[in-house]
């Protein structure tokens, strides 16, 4: 009878386990962390200040003061960002940390590193949690 306990209680724990990780991996969504936070964006040396802006826009700032628009989404492990011109996709698997810089490869081969200023802690303003809250 005690196995039988033990062997409940273990598969409980690991349900209880994988539930958390679940949950966790639900409640990250994709772009969130840097919707509205400008982003350094470094290829070939040469700096763009990149915003993710709330319903899929992009803003690109160039050194020389221009601003380039464009588009971007994130999903299946992929960040990509499209102008009028071109779609550049990067691999994104996890939450962009601020201060950390990431060098990430392109699907067209360029080699970028991207410097998250700052993070957000919460969902940006005008979204809303799982359920609604």
């Amino acid at each position: 009878m005690k196995s039988l306990y033990l062997v409940r209680a273990a598969g409980a724990l690991a349900l209880m386990t994988s539930l958390s990780g679940i949950a966790y991996a639900q409640a990250w969504v994709p772009g969130s962390e840097i919707v509205g936070q400008p982003v350094t964006v470094t290829t070939n040396g040469v700096s763009n200040t990149v915003y993710l802006d709330p319903g899929g826009s992009a803003r690109i700032m160039t050194p020389g003061g221009n601003t380039v628009a464009g588009t971007w989404s994130a999903a299946n492990g992929q960040l990509c960002l499209s102008t009028g011109a071109a779609q550049e996709c990067f691999p994104y698997a996890s939450p962009f940390q601020a201060g950390q810089p990431l060098t990430l490869t392109s699907s067209c081969g360029s080699s970028a590193t991207w410097l998250a200023s700052a993070t957000n802690t919460a969902l940006p303003q005008g979204q809303r949690g799982e359920r609604g809250r």
